[in-house]
């Protein structure tokens, strides 16, 4: 009764109000209940480095379906990993937050403190082996808006208790506490979370039909999927036709006498011609194909966020030994550029196009903050407090300056030293635990980190190590610690071998790669026969 007594001009009043609403509405700021959201696929791959893609500058490796999305995405050309190894990285996309100040700043399961027994200077520091269960995933954080969630592939952050089922994801295929898949890249796949294909098929090609059977039977409502792939890390396997196609067009390269150079510590790949590898790259290129046309085949490619990154930077030393990430130096593992440096993609059509790029250095952590924002979701600064929302970037925005922080108080296989990272503009400090020295580099003259200029600019380290070390302490970083079994002969006895007689050895194998009569390791169920 009361409202047939309100006054005509008083319910002009309300719809002005309302329209005036319409009118300023952002794609930013969208109704939780809304279907309509934007759905997001998040595709990661292991131990991929920035220039194993043609659009990154690679000819030896072929990647058309990558080079596509890479040229329809904002491409940022200064993309970070968190960490040079997996865990602390894929931790950090989950949490929003940098390795020192979540704790897991080393893959799970190495050994630390006295455990560590490689005749090194220092006991590296210990650091958590799972997810904190407090902090807020950002796939707890979608499930919570609504989201259907699904997780595909490499976990390795955490096993009973710790796996993606128990940090938000509605469903999980295939991860679980393993860096590397248990039985390669060919089934049977001895994976406790997932069913073995028939002989010979390939892991990464199923996680991709997973992935699109997961959006195709969820594409009424929004879901946030996370495509992880195991690939391109070890063991490096491939299908005798994809070894072949490459091993004859390595065939055409200019001949050489060496593919590896001693970088201070271990034996560096310079040169893209693992035929294997080349295989791996090309197989992760056809599943992105797949899912990235699943998406337009189901009309939702319109509506979905696409994310493209790796966790780490390209095996140049250890492990395979499997590509070269010049012209930056190292790889993953190690504290230069190539350790940390990734493609990294986002494409969301309503604000992305064609050749977009950007330059600002963007972090994993970013990821978190930038996806709420997209989804017109609620910002949680509590929780991805080390990222800032990519958003302004993606409109032709800025953002501010600030500081970039990594943290590796450990050893590892590819030679990397324990070591801080800190960059700031275009200065990069580098503070080694062993000896406490600094290196200071200017990425823009020398990305390639060639000239150490730290002797000429004292005041600038003493400075950026001082905010580093605040910074470190402030969020309760663990440090190395003095090795009291230390033998400095013993250790120099060691590199001498890996500069000479491992450098000998990996020169033998890996041209053997490229003989016309090599034969695959047996193991690789179905790998001469496999069909895509």
């Amino acid at each position: 009764m009361f409202a047939n007594r309100l006054d005509p001009l008083c319910g002009l009043h309300v719809f002005l109000i309302v329209v005036s609403a319409c009118l300023t509405f952002t794609p930013n700021q969208v109704d939780a209940a809304d279907d309509q959201r934007p759905n997001v696929l998040f595709i990661l791959v292991d131990d991929l480095g920035l220039h194993d893609l043609g659009v990154e500058g690679s000819t030896f490796y072929e990647t058309p379906n990558l080079d596509a999305l890479a040229n329809s995405s904002m491409r940022f050309t200064q993309g970070y990993a968190s960490c040079r190894v997996c865990s602390p990285s894929r931790a950090s996309i989950q949490l929003g937050k940098f390795t020192a100040r979540h704790g897991i700043t080393q893959w799970i399961g190495a050994a630390s403190g006295m455990d560590w027994k490689r005749d090194d200077k220092m006991l590296p520091a210990d650091y958590l082996h799972s997810l904190p269960q407090e902090d807020v995933t950002i796939a707890e954080a979608m499930a919570e808006a609504g989201y259907t969630t699904f997780f595909a592939g490499k976990w390795h952050l955490g096993g009973e208790g710790s796996l993606p089922t128990d940090h938000g994801y509605q469903i999980n295929v295939g991860g679980h506490h393993r860096g590397s898949p248990p039985g390669g890249f060919f089934s049977p796949y001895k994976n406790p979370e997932m069913e073995d294909g028939p002989d010979g098929e390939s892991l990464t090609l199923r996680l991709a039909k997973e992935t699109v059977d997961f959006m195709n039977d969820h594409r009424d409502k929004p879901f946030f999927a996370m495509l992880s792939f195991y690939t391109v890390h070890a063991p490096v396997q491939t299908e005798q036709r994809r070894w072949q196609k490459y091993q004859t067009k390595a065939q055409s390269l200019p001949s050489r006498d060496h593919r590896f150079e001693v970088d201070r510590t271990l034996p560096v790949r310079i040169v893209q011609d693992h035929p294997i590898y080349a295989g791996m790259i090309e197989t992760m290129d056809q599943a992105v194909g797949m899912v990235v046309d699943a998406l337009a085949e189901a009309g939702l490619d319109e509506n979905t966020i696409v994310v493209f990154t790796g966790d780490n930077g390209g095996v140049s030393s250890g492990d395979a030994y499997s590509t070269c990430n010049l012209p930056l130096r190292g790889g993953k593992g190690r504290q230069w550029e190539g350790g940390i440096r990734e493609p990294f993609y986002l494409r969301y059509p309503p604000i992305t196009g064609e050749g977009m790029t950007n330059d600002v250095p963007v972090t994993h952590a970013d990821f978190y903050p930038t996806l709420l924002d997209l989804c017109g979701l609620d910002m949680r600064p509590e929780q991805h407090v080390d990222g800032v929302s990519l958003v302004p970037l993606l409109r032709g925005q800025s953002i501010a300056d600030r500081p970039l922080y990594w943290h590796y108080p450990h050893y590892d296989n590819q030679g990397g030293e324990p070591s801080s990272l800190y960059r700031d503009g275009d200065y990069k400090l580098i503070h080694y635990y062993e000896d406490g020295r600094n290196e200071l580099y200017d990425l823009s003259n020398d990305p390639a980190e060639q000239n150490d200029i730290a002797d000429q600019h004292p005041q600038r380290v003493q400075q950026m190590y001082s905010q580093l070390k605040s910074w470190l302490d402030s969020v309760g970083a663990l440090y190395p610690e003095p090795d009291p079994r230390y033998d400095p002969q013993r250790t120099a006895a060691k590199w001498k071998r890996m500069h000479t007689t491992k450098k000998e050895s990996l020169e033998k194998s890996h041209v053997q790669f490229l003989d016309p009569d090599w034969q695959p390791d047996p193991t690789w169920w179905g790998s001469q026969v496999v069909k895509d």
